[in-house]
């Protein structure tokens, strides 16, 4: 009895120094490559641009424009990017802007998953290859939280806000696919990188 024991606490042991060592690798991930940081802090700035109360900003890469969304109620995204990186990621940039006469909240851009804890963000947007027939889901970090701008509630008329989404990279054969977000119609994009 006491070696069953002692094979489960090895086990557990094992499981926790694996557990921990993914962590560490999770966190190292993108803190070298120059190109993430513009993309990263996109979406804090969103957040804490609207916990100030401070007037928001496009992305910075928002001069260039690789395609538009319009939506109901005056929103437009307009996406700047579309980057597959060496981690086999792809992360798009966008700026939302409010051109209606009403507050505007990401409500149903949404993931429908009961797991995501984001409720205002673009956690149900998707990549669509329909040569390969495949749909690629923003991704999730471990707390259910999407990689993607969260807090995107309350934008006031006339006023933009930069957004990111990340996802599994398709093959690097696949350079052109759909970008959706629910309640928007999809537009084609050109994968970079």
């Amino acid at each position: 009895m006491s070696i069953r024991h002692t094979t489960k606490a090895r086990r557990g042991a094992a499981a926790t120094a694996l557990a921990a060592a993914l962590a560490l690798a999770v966190a190292g991930c993108g803190d070298g490559d120059g190109d993430k940081a513009p993309d990263d802090g996109a979406g804090r700035a969103s957040t804490a641009a609207k916990d100030d109360g401070d007037e928001q900003q496009p992305a910075a890469d928002s001069s260039k424009t690789i395609g538009e969304m319009k939506g109901p109620g005056g929103i437009v995204v307009t996406l700047h990017s579309a980057v597959r990186d060496d981690g086999g990621f792809v992360t798009v940039s966008a700026t939302v802007t409010n051109h209606g006469s009403r507050l505007f909240n990401a409500i149903d851009w949404r993931s429908k998953e009961t797991e995501v804890k984001s409720l205002s963000s673009v956690s149900g947007a998707s990549l669509v290859d329909e040569k390969g027939k495949k749909r690629y889901l923003v991704l999730r970090d471990t707390d259910g939280q999407c990689l993607c701008t969260t807090g995107l509630s309350g934008i006031k008329p006339d006023e933009s806000r930069p957004l990111f989404a990340q996802f599994p990279a398709p093959p690097k054969n696949v350079t052109e696919v759909d970008f959706q977000i629910p309640t928007m119609p999809s537009v084609g994009i050109t994968l970079s990188g």
